[in-house]
This record gives structure tokens, C-alpha cells and sequence, in this order.
């Protein structure tokens, strides 16, 4: 399966380095992933919930780093961000910089393989990581399986998982995250209409660790 959101695996380095060096040259940030009112979502989901602003919160595949910008300008505190590319952790740290934001934290770690001292988080919030996750050529199923068991690793009980996807649907979703998480809400989305039948292109949801 091939995506227009998803470079191949080995490329996501490379697409973080040319980020990277746009950003060292113009202060571009790159691209936004899901487009702004997938942050604008997120944010609203948080502050409707009066989820407390020193929540832990962790942004898995973080690349460039601005959504945790975003909720660190929105009054959130404690704030960690990983993904395995090493240039996209970079990337994230120099606009951390730009916007003066210290207290979030980043961290180069494989969400398969999670470190041990990656744990404890009241909230982990994915926009896109599962999808490319689940588009690797290699044992995607058995990845997914991984993904699965590091979030309940990693998750406190009770504590909740937004997710953003556009290769998932809602009832696709909810099966792969059957074990150890439960289904609060569907969050509203961009529809589109093809051919006269109206479907969604992004599907965004909010599970809580049981």
C-alpha cells in the first residue's frame, strides 16, 4: 500500500533532513500533517474536557514538534515529544527554540520499542504514526500488535489516546484498539463527497486506556 501522506520508511530521515534545512534557511516548519484544524481539534478536545494543564502529555511521531508548540502556547506544561528519526527530533528542537518554548521535552525513541523511563503519561495523542506504522511492507500486523501493547505501556490507566488517521476508519480503529482501550468519542472531520456518496478522508477519535 502506498499513501500520498507517507514517504517509504527509509526516507523519512531524508524528508526530515530537507525539513530541517528549509527550516535552517527560511524558518519554514514544514509541513503540517492533517493540515491546522487537526491541531485546532485536538486542543478543543483538551480544553472542552478541562484536562488539567499539567497533564503529562505525549505526542508520538512528533516530526517538526508543533503541535507540542501549539499546546505549550495553549497553557500545557508537560509536554514530551518522540520519533525515530533523529533529523525530525532535530527539527523539532530548532522550532522549539525559535518559539522559546523550554518545557517540552524531546527524545529520539522507536514507539515499538519504547525505553523504559517512557511511561507515565496522561495523555498520548498520534497524528499519522499508526497509519505509517501500518503501511511498513515489513509484518505490518505484528507493528500494529507493538504499537498497540507499547501505548498501554506507556499510558497511565484512564488516561486518554487521541489518534488521527486517513487509512482507518472508525470501526477499523476500534478493532485494532479492542484490548485495553475503550471508545470515548468520535471527533468531527472534513467530509468529502465522491460520486454522490459522502465519507470522511481523516477519521479522529479518543480512546481511554481501561
Amino acid at each position: 500500500i502506498s499513501s500520498p501522506f507517507f514517504p517509504p520508511n527509509s526516507s523519512w530521515d531524508a524528508a526530515y533532513e530537507r525539513e530541517l534545512q528549509t527550516f535552517q534557511d527560511i524558518g519554514d516548519t514544514g509541513e503540517i500533517w492533517f493540515g491546522e484544524e487537526s491541531m485546532v481539534r485536538i486542543i478543543r478536545w483538551l480544553e472542552k474536557h478541562k484536562v488539567p494543564l499539567d497533564s503529562s502529555v505525549l505526542d508520538i511521531g512528533t516530526g517538526n514538534g508543533v503541535l507540542l508548540v501549539e499546546l505549550a502556547k495553549s497553557g500545557y506544561m508537560n509536554l514530551t515529544g518522540i520519533d525515530y528519526s533523529p533529523s525530525a527530533i532535530q527539527l523539532s528542537e530548532k522550532v522549539r527554540e525559535k518559539e522559546g518554548m523550554s518545557n517540552i521535552k524531546l527524545k529520539v525513541e522507536d514507539f515499538l520499542a519504547p525505553s523504559a523511563e517512557l511511561s507515565g503519561f496522561d495523555i498520548c495523542i498520534d497524528k499519522g504514526t499508526f497509519d505509517a506504522i501500518s503501511l511498513d511492507p515489513s509484518d505490518a500486523a505484528g507493528k500494529r500488535q507493538l504499537y498497540v501493547a507499547s501505548l498501554g505501556r506507556v499510558l497511565n490507566p484512564e488516561g486518554f489516546f487521541l489518534i488521527t488517521s486517513c487509512n482507518w476508519t472508525k470501526e477499523e480503529l476500534l478493532n485494532e484498539f479492542r484490548e485495553g482501550f475503550e471508545i470515548l468519542e468520535e471527533l468531527p472531520t472534513p467530509k468529502f463527497c465522491f460520486g454522490g456518496r459522502i465519507g470522511n478522508s481523516v477519521t479522529a477519535l479518543v480512546f481511554q486506556r481501561k
